[in-house]
């Protein structure tokens, strides 16, 4: 799982449970990504408990588009974005903002090789990124667009969100400043309910930060800040889980929360075949991922094992709802509570330090603090001033 030195304290074990739990729920649901639940089970004798191998035998070639090496505990684009996100907090220790992206985090999509698991090489993060990650460089870098507006005509998706846990961690106990600070970083890459999502996810990651934060509390807090279609959404899944009479079986729940969801999706009821509105902006639709993840926090009671699996055999974006889920119950639980068989494996597989991230992540939220409170300060000063 990476460094074995013990954690110093309860923010670095926090944070290093939200990016291990992520990385967990990434490589474990990357393997059955873009899949029913019904096709996982055919493929692999059952439910999903744990690791498996890729979905095809040839996966170089199965999928050209996608020529993955996905399983086998290999971490995704997901993990690779977060941990490159993190990279930024840690060279520039400031609060991030859509420049920062422009000119820190999108650099490292270009410049410099790093060893990607799904293509079993050092290459650059451009090579293994998605489409909707790639408008990043194209708008940024070559299109040289205002950054707080680059993510306007991008595909809406779960792009900016899946890698916004550093933010939250940043802001740890202060949902309100991981929503914004999340909002305003996703603007070069995304718009409407994809721009949300990642803002609600940074939330509900700060407020498990909190110590004593229940499932129920993040959820409560990431939907007080939720705003339109995303609202609504994270509200259908919650009553779901509600009205099941508080189901905690993710294998019973995958259901629920695909027919709660179901009205705010664009996709549609076949993830490889999209609807004709799929991924275009709306102030009345959601992603998936976001909503379902914070479904399985409930279901799950904080059990990042359940969460993950819950996430893995929903299917259709699975690493992404996994990894979500994982960050949200990584925090509320801490390092302890990712299952270290998981952990040590993934991040074997993968040839990643899974740790250092969250050590990093920890590191940053202090110097953040104080340099926040510095800010505080004298703002308190200039006020009593004002108000004598």
């Amino acid at each position: 799982m990476g460094s074995g030195q013990p954690v110093t304290s309860v923010l670095e074990e926090k944070s290093v449970g939200a990016l291990v739990g992520s990385a967990v729920g990434d490589a474990i649901g990357g393997a059955v990504e873009g899949w029913t639940p019904e096709a996982i089970r055919e493929r692999h004798g059952g439910w999903v408990t744990g690791i498996v191998g890729p979905w095809y035998d040839d996966w170089r070639t199965a999928r050209p588009i996608a020529p993955y090496h996905k399983g086998d505990g290999h971490i995704t684009d997901d993990t690779l974005m977060t941990h490159a996100l993190v990279e930024v907090y840690d060279e520039r220790r400031a609060h991030l903002d859509a420049y920062a992206i422009a000119e820190s985090l999108v650099p490292k999509m270009l410049n410099g090789t790093r060893w990607v698991p799904e293509l079993e090489a050092d290459a650059l993060l451009l090579q293994r990124v998605f489409l909707a990650e790639k408008w990043l460089v194209a708008r940024l870098h070559y299109g040289h667009v205002d950054p707080r507006e680059a993510g306007v005509g991008n595909i809406v998706n779960c792009g900016a969100a899946m890698y916004m846990a550093p933010v939250g961690i940043a802001n740890a106990g202060d949902p309100e400043g991981a929503y914004a600070e999340a909002l305003d970083v996703a603007g070069a890459h995304q718009s409407s309910y994809g721009r949300e999502a990642a803002g609600v996810f940074a939330a509900a990651v700060a407020a498990a930060m909190i110590p004593g934060a229940t499932p129920a509390s993040a959820v409560e807090t990431a939907l007080g800040l939720a705003k339109d279609g995303t609202r609504r959404a994270v509200e259908a899944v919650a009553e779901a889980v509600s009205q099941g009479d508080g189901v905690t079986d993710w294998e019973q729940a995958i259901p629920l929360l695909r027919k709660a969801i179901e009205p705010y999706d664009t996709v549609g009821p076949n993830y490889r075949e999209l609807s004709m509105d799929a991924r275009r902006p709306s102030r009345t639709k959601a992603i998936e991922e976001l909503p379902v993840a914070l479904g399985f926090v409930l279901v799950s009671e904080g059990d990042v094992r359940r969460a993950v699996l819950g996430g893995t055999n929903y299917g259709r974006d699975a690493d992404s709802i996994a990894s979500m889920a994982g960050a949200i119950t990584g925090a509320l639980s801490g390092r302890d509570g990712v299952p270290a068989d998981w952990a040590a494996e993934i991040a074997a597989a993968s040839k990643t330090d899974l740790i250092e991230p969250g050590r990093v992540m920890a590191s940053v939220a202090v110097d953040l603090q104080a340099a926040d409170a510095r800010r505080w300060a004298r703002r308190s000063e200039v006020l009593e001033t004002l108000t004598r």
